[in-house]
């Protein structure tokens, strides 16, 4: 029997989801899921995701590596942005780094109930797809969204995911239809669309024009991240 994958288009809808005993995907392309994707895959040794500022402070007293940002620019006092780019060096190898974020981190947090949260983004879609089609579980892409909304770039990357799973999960609801239609129509042209989405104009004051074009690439990291306790490890 097929099993089923669904979408959530935003953190304030996820409560009307039966998360227990299935796997949740949480998204959050621009750009915190694509920040954690690439810090793991540059070495980084875990990822503890928190949803506040206070929290992530705590972490910072106590001498961690600490990203922080609201609204897309980075938190005054924190060593770390939002920037994929930024996790590409030797510092980061082998170190714990704390994360908060307005929307991604946000959406890790309320997925906790579920039987498993893996990080997903552009970067490892494949990886995601191949450990999922591996597991006897339902599905749930949780889109980060932004400050409740549902954003263009998350809805795409839970389209592209449907796609890479048609064949061993059954379309849940109408929503999972939806965002599915609207990557095939735009899948040969996906930088151009999601540079001209909404957080991407947002984003376009902080000139990181790089950072789109770099984390709407497909499959260019094998792993998966996936919440052991508080923290992001590696699948394998």
């Amino acid at each position: 029997m097929k099993r089923n994958i669904d979408v959530c288009l935003s953190p304030e809808l996820i409560g009307l989801y039966d998360l227990e005993g299935k796997i949740v995907v949480v998204v959050d392309i621009l750009r915190a899921t694509s920040v954690m994707v690439t810090a793991m895959a540059h070495g980084a040794k875990e990822i503890i995701p928190v949803a506040t500022l206070d929290e992530a402070k705590s972490y910072l007293e106590k001498g961690l590596l600490c990203a922080a940002e609201r609204g897309g620019a980075q938190v005054d006092g924190f060593p770390l942005d939002n920037s994929p780019f930024s996790y590409m060096n030797e510092e980061i190898k082998g170190q714990p780094i704390v994360i908060t974020t307005t929307n991604g981190t946000l959406a890790i947090t309320k997925s906790t109930s579920a039987d498993e949260v893996l990080v997903g983004a552009f970067l490892n879609i494949k990886a995601i797809a191949d450990y999922i089609t591996k597991q006897d579980k339902d599905v749930i892409v949780h889109c980060a969204g932004w400050k409740g909304k549902t954003n263009m770039e998350d809805t795409l990357f839970a389209g592209a995911l449907v796609e890479l799973l048609e064949q061993s999960h059954d379309l849940a609801c109408d929503t999972a239809h939806l965002s599915l239609k609207y990557y095939q129509s735009v899948k040969d042209n996906l930088f151009e669309t999601v540079k001209n989405s909404a957080h991407a104009k947002r984003l376009n004051k902080l000139h990181v024009i790089k950072d789109i074009e770099f984390c709407v690439q497909q499959s260019i990291y094998d792993l998966v991240p996936v919440l052991r306790g508080d923290k992001l490890v590696p699948a394998n």
